[in-house]
């Protein structure tokens, strides 16, 4: 990898108008080429505070998470230059962008090729997760280590991976299930992975999957069913 890889950051939002312009804002402009924020059906300004922030936004009307991330991944797979890797991040200011650097360190100094920034080694503001998320962040990654071998403490949003990886996955999943599928293809790829440490903080507005029981139970169960689809 050059000694100064392209780093590209797709973050996908759902009416997140009140934070996304801080999120967009605080990535180290001096790490990445490009910051693409997948505007999910929006129905507020989170396109056009995205677009202020100096964001470059594509439109995705299909809702869910993993349409949202597949869209990314397309507008980057037609540029003449390709990354080196990707960032993704959630549009709710949850996460800390600044610690982006941490978060891609091991790809660029251990040849790592994905990195997951785990909520649960980092510091977690009181309230920033749900004692459901908390729970089934647990359960994931439990059964992530009985079937796949694998050791992770969480199945956070914010993660690294090397494009020609990302690539070799063949993301499928369009919703909930986005987080899960690539750790699980990356263990049956027996890819180099590992966590760092981030911090949470509670996010800017309201959940839209942990803050309802639908989507609660939605997010659960599309996480479960995929741990067991690809054994």
């Amino acid at each position: 990898m050059e000694s100064k890889p392209i780093v590209d950051v797709i973050i996908p939002a759902f009416n997140e108008e009140n934070s996304v312009g801080n999120v967009v804002k605080d990535i180290p402009k001096e790490l990445v080429r490009e910051i693409i924020v997948v505007n999910n059906n929006s129905t507020d300004d989170t396109a056009v505070n995205a677009t202020n922030a100096g964001a470059t936004v594509l439109t995705e009307p299909n809702m869910g998470y993993g349409n949202a991330c597949l869209k990314g991944m397309k507008h980057l797979a037609n540029n003449e230059i390709k990354p080196d890797i990707i960032v993704f991040l959630d549009a709710d200011y949850s996460d800390y962008p600044e610690e982006m650097v941490d978060v891609i360190a091991p790809i660029l100094n251990q040849n790592i090729d994905m990195v997951i920034g785990s909520r649960a080694l980092g510091n977690l503001e009181k309230g920033a997760m749900t004692p459901q998320q908390i729970f089934g962040n647990w359960l994931a990654t439990f059964l992530l280590k009985l079937f796949y071998g694998v050791k992770y403490t969480d199945l956070g949003p914010f993660r690294a991976i090397k494009y020609s990886s990302l690539v070799a996955l063949g993301m499928k999943d369009k919703t909930y299930g986005w987080t899960v599928e690539m750790q699980v293809k990356a263990a049956k790829q027996k890819m180099q992975t590992c966590e760092v440490p981030v911090n949470y903080r509670v996010r800017i507005g309201h959940s839209k999957v942990s803050g309802t029981v639908k989507g609660t139970i939605g997010a659960g169960y599309k996480i479960i069913t995929t741990i067991f689809k690809y054994l």
